[in-house]
């Protein structure tokens, strides 16, 4: 058995190889080497091993007692796109699916037939008590009851539900056929399918889909094989944050979000923008200088903040939301709201706010999970320990690989997040620059985005492909660093690290200055097509 294994990875290694650039040892190897390293372009993958998979016959004999491992996916081009998705993923869970991870969000070019509109794709891992059969039978009522109709094949429809895996299950009825039969030539429905694949704590669960594909380096050669992630940010495809009433690619360009504190007490600009006018004032400003977010926060987070209560903050922040909106250059950008704590988050988005902004990641405050996803906006979820009066003691500095437990720990936040039902699909990680961290961990950060990524496409390939929000603005590492004791004049210093930061992942920077932020998100961008155009 130890020797067939071996000899089906030496087969394997060729293609893994190839599938990540010549990046993996020459040595002679282990299972456990064939982890893959994530390339530039964030491809990321596991090892594989043979399993044999049960036919149906076999798995109708054993019964289905026991939760089944599964995969579904989802495509809609009728309506509202995102909003049907958030209805599906309701009813689902309402049929007896437990949902236990989200791929990311796709929009795709139609496929077969071409002349109808661009669909959205994505795809759910979960359990089910159900046997194939019956979750079919769900999955259509569900369609159903959503306002699906017969149609022409492959046409517009408001959703589709289709049944990628089952167990380790081959299945082959008049009615369903387990794997999809089509898989192999859809890239919409394959990237969805490996964002789901990562180390799950079940190796034979994944090893066996593996097995399925009928490939020796599984999925991930069938999705190299269709292009992969040079495919991602084509017209065919591409990953997109549903925000407001947009799709976003966040991989288009650099966003830069601009800091408005509402707070007497920042340590930056505190008790500058406390009143009303003085803070639309500078929201304006932010907007005329670039900013495509603008993020307000109302309670101080800096080391050692006296921390408020909810009507505290919310007294500080609804006088300026109710403003703010009113401003007609808000028009196409979008309101993020600093907050750890559910009632204000709840407030903020009935009063505008697109996005929320948690320091905490759902640690200070867990009801805010519930409520981001009952809201369906972006939740964005920060690495920090502790909570601002004590994440710097001397325990919560303590790191042996700060980028590995970062991305540890903020995984951690994207496992309860989406088990709390914020699909992957709406969250944005953020590895918490300044929080919790020395000077020299926050540099490690900062060049070490992709070992961060690296290490979290290990747990799952999907969250290693979310976009990261990095926020180094005017910090104190950089007036330690610049010899700058007034953070105002550290914005040069600032787009050092932005700079670096957006070189090495970053997709949205967090800054004072946006001015200055959004002219290195430029330059980066520009350097960032450069590099595409030689290759």
């Amino acid at each position: 058995m130890l020797l067939h294994a071996k000899k089906s990875l030496k087969k394997m290694y060729p293609v893994a190889n190839n599938y990540f650039g010549g990046l993996l040892p020459s040595h002679s190897f282990s299972v456990c080497d064939l982890v893959h390293p994530l390339r530039s372009s964030n491809r990321a993958s596991r090892h594989v091993i043979p399993f044999k998979a049960r036919s149906f016959t076999q798995c109708s004999l054993e019964g289905h007692s026991a939760d089944q491992e599964i995969v579904i996916a989802m495509g809609s081009n009728v309506g509202d796109r995102v909003s049907t998705f958030d209805r599906a993923l309701q009813l689902m869970k309402s049929s007896g699916v437990s949902i236990t991870r989200h791929a990311n969000l796709y929009e795709t070019a139609p496929a077969y037939v071409t002349d109808q509109p661009r669909f959205l794709n994505s795809a759910i891992r979960g359990t089910t008590r159900l046997d194939p059969h019956e979750l079919l039978k769900k999955l259509k009522e569900i369609e159903k009851d959503i306002g699906r109709t017969s149609g022409i094949r492959y046409g517009p429809r408001p959703i589709d539900l289709d049944i990628l895996l089952y167990g380790n299950s081959q299945i082959n009825s008049e009615t369903l056929i387990v794997p999809h039969e089509r898989i192999h030539e859809r890239p919409f429905v394959l990237a969805p399918l490996v964002d789901l694949l990562g180390g799950s704590g079940d190796d034979g669960t994944e090893t066996s889909w593996h097995s399925l594909s009928k490939c020796s380096g599984g999925f991930f050669e069938l999705w190299n094989k269709l292009g992969g992630e040079s495919l991602i940010g084509t017209k065919s495809i591409k990953r997109v944050l549903p925000i407001g009433n947009c799709l976003l690619d966040w991989c288009e360009r650099t966003l830069v979000m601009g800091v408005l504190n509402l707070t007497p007490d920042s340590f930056s600009d505190g008790g500058k923008f406390q009143q009303v006018e003085a803070a639309i004032s500078q929201a304006k400003l932010l907007i005329s200088e670039g900013a495509d977010i603008i993020d307000i926060g109302a309670q101080s987070t800096r080391p050692f903040a006296k921390r408020l209560s909810p009507n505290e903050e919310l007294e500080r922040l609804i006088p300026v939301l109710d403003e703010i909106t009113k401003i007609p250059k808000m028009e196409g950008k979008f309101l993020s709201v600093d907050t750890f704590y559910a009632e204000v988050a709840s407030e903020a988005v009935k009063r505008g706010v697109h996005m929320i902004n948690d320091v905490s990641g759902g640690q200070l405050d867990p009801k805010i999970l519930k409520v981001a996803a009952e809201l369906r906006v972006p939740y964005v979820a920060m690495h920090m320990r502790g909570d601002p009066s004590t994440m710097q003691s001397e325990q919560n500095l303590q790191y042996d690989d700060v980028c590995k437990e970062v991305a540890s720990e903020l995984y951690a936040h994207v496992g309860e997040a989406e088990l709390s039902g914020i699909p992957l699909w709406r969250i944005v990680l953020d590895p918490g620059i300044g929080f919790s961290k020395k000077s020299k961990h926050n540099l490690e950060v900062i060049m070490g985005l992709e070992s961060i990524r690296r290490e979290i496409s290990k747990m799952s390939i999907g969250a290693s492909h979310v976009p990261i929000l990095l926020g180094p603005s005017r910090k104190r590492f950089l007036g330690e660093i610049c010899n700058r004791e007034d953070p105002v004049e550290r914005d040069v210093a600032t787009v050092a690290a932005v700079t670096a930061g957006i070189l090495n992942g970053a997709n949205i920077v967090r800054v004072h200055n946006a001015a200055y932020g959004a002219d290195a998100a430029k330059v980066c961008d520009a350097l960032h097509k450069g590099r595409k155009w030689e290759d």
